[in-house]
């Protein structure tokens, strides 16, 4: 469970809630190979390229697991990714911000979140139903991506949910957002500001963007 504190009761996040070069802690470390993934739309697809990008840098070319530093910078819409289901269905984030499947129906809950179960576990590489191929969120955070929450598109939804009149009764926008924050998914890193903290990781840790247009 996250605290309270950062950004849970402002609207703009205060320095004062996230130490200086927190990010220090969160990611990077040693690593030789530091990709930042931008995901603004939501289009699950994406993690098909995160996928990607593993299989390829850890068999393709080599690399030990521990020398890669993959971050999942979701904000707007992409930001409920970062929500359990108790958050999208108590606040109804698909119809809040209408997000839809590759078929046009409103998404309801977090598809995405777990092991996909029709695979078949198996660590062949050639194996097409294999666990290299599962692009569950829980798997790629098992095979080290850091997925960041940001506070600002948290606060900013609270406000949708609450204007939409999806909150429960008498629930303010504080209250939403402090709920909001104690049910993100097990495993995120809440940053102030993600498009803050895209220049950031860009700047002073050396990461590669990538963003997909699609």
């Amino acid at each position: 469970m996250h605290s309270l504190a950062p950004g849970s009761g402002h609207l703009i996040a205060r320095s004062d809630d996230f130490p200086p070069k927190n990010l220090e802690t969160l990611v990077g470390g040693s690593a030789d190979i530091r990709q930042l993934w931008e995901a603004f739309s939501f289009r699950p697809a994406v993690f098909n390229n995160l996928k990607n990008a593993l299989n390829g840098l850890e068999f393709g070319y080599g690399y030990e697991r521990d020398r890669l530093s993959l971050v999942f910078a979701p904000h707007g819409p992409a930001s409920a990714y970062n929500y359990n289901d108790y958050i999208w269905k108590t606040y109804r984030i698909g119809e809040a911000m209408n997000l839809r499947d590759a078929n046009g129906d409103l998404v309801t809950s977090n598809l995405y979140l777990k092991p996909n179960p029709s695979l078949s576990g198996s660590p062949d590489l050639d194996d097409e139903r294999g666990t290299h191929q599962d692009t569950s969120i829980e798997k790629l955070q098992e095979r080290g991506v850091v997925f960041l929450a940001c506070a600002t598109a948290l606060q900013e939804q609270a406000r949708i949910v609450r204007d939409a009149g999806f909150a429960p009764s008498g629930m303010s926008a504080t209250d939403i957002a402090s709920d909001m924050l104690n049910n993100l998914i097990p495993g995120t890193r809440l940053v102030p500001s993600m498009v803050a903290t895209i220049a950031i990781l860009q700047l002073e840790h050396g990461y590669s963007y990538i963003t997909i247009a699609f």
